[in-house]
């Protein structure tokens, strides 16, 4: 359980999206921390619901960032873009009083340009940040499974340590001593790998069933080759989970978000990408045929209706 011992330092969490409700979790459960764990979301209700379903006492939700940062001395960001964080960043720093001494660790998935620029922006306000991205979908955030990458001076990177190996994830990639945006460069180019992935196996899938091997014959020789994230999505493709959700686990638009990043870095890196440029035109039409519902793993369905299918299958 979480330590309440003055020696334990106050801990906010900024941002409740798929991913940061199970890492509160977590570190409620198995974080040390003088409790309670402050927590602000934009929308208050869901702030509300996640405090209702932690043990008495263990958090307390505020309704302000400038709150969140006043009452704590370590600060955790997860918010879902670019234009989210450099806003939350800019709100908790109007009071640079307050944001004094104080460390901020960033979980969110943004260019490392936006990353630099916190670096810098929370550095002059006289605070220190550490950039935190993670890598694992929601189901692992909530078991406490996943993998954070941690970048920044290594004293700060000591600092946010305890929060990840053991509570919020179960292996940590270590950065320390580098510059914080070389975190979610990490990251940009560690989803393109996910989005690949899908996109084979939507390919994979969509042949299987048209040429008449079957999605079950294709699944179990995945089980045997590519046991993991592998298997997981093609569970997804095969029972519909792609299409059936009402809350998608990772939006089709939030990926073309880092599927644009990870572009942009290739072009000014004088790289090329043709596979992500092709993941990418799914991923659109995902968005068109779903919209907010759209998931990453709907690329399959992307695939199904270019090789004459139904989207949902």
């Amino acid at each position: 359980m979480a330590s309440e011992s003055s020696s334990a330092p106050r801990v906010a969490w900024i941002g409740l999206g798929n991913m940061g409700r199970g890492m509160v979790k977590n570190i409620v459960e198995k974080g040390e921390y003088s409790a309670p764990l402050i927590i602000y979301n934009r929308t208050a209700a869901r702030a509300e619901k996640l405090a209702s379903s932690l043990p008495e006492g263990k958090s307390k939700v505020v309704t302000s960032v400038a709150d969140a940062v006043k009452e704590a001395d370590i600060i955790f960001t997860c918010v879902g873009d670019d234009a989210a964080i450099q806003s939350t960043i800019s709100s908790a720093l109007e009071d640079k009083s307050a944001a004094n001494g104080k460390l901020f660790v960033d979980c969110s998935t943004v260019h490392p340009d936006t990353t630099a620029a916190l670096a810098k922006e929370i550095s002059e306000a006289g605070a220190e940040f550490v950039a935190c991205p993670v890598f694992g979908a929601p189901a692992m955030a909530d078991s406490g499974n996943l993998v954070c990458v941690l970048a920044g001076s290594a004293k700060q990177v000591d600092r946010a340590k305890p929060f990840c190996k053991g509570v919020m994830g179960r292996a940590i990639i270590d950065y320390s001593d580098q510059k914080p945006e070389r975190a979610t460069h990490l990251k940009i180019i560690g989803n393109t790998f996910i989005v690949n992935m899908i996109e084979a196996l939507s390919e994979g899938h969509t042949l299987a069933e048209k040429s008449g091997l079957g999605s079950e014959n294709l699944h179990a020789f995945l089980e045997v080759m590519f046991p993991g994230p592998y298997v997981a999505y093609s569970g997804r493709m095969m029972n519909g989970d792609y299409y059936k959700r009402e809350e998608p686990l990772f939006t089709a638009k939030l990926a073309r978000k880092d599927a644009g990043h990870a572009m942009k870095l290739a072009s000014e890196s004088g790289a090329q990408m043709k596979a992500l440029e092709q993941c990418d035109k799914h991923l659109e039409q995902v968005v068109e045929h779903m919209g907010d519902r759209g998931d990453i793993a709907g690329i399959y369905g992307a695939v199904r209706k270019e090789s004459g299918l139904k989207f949902e299958n």
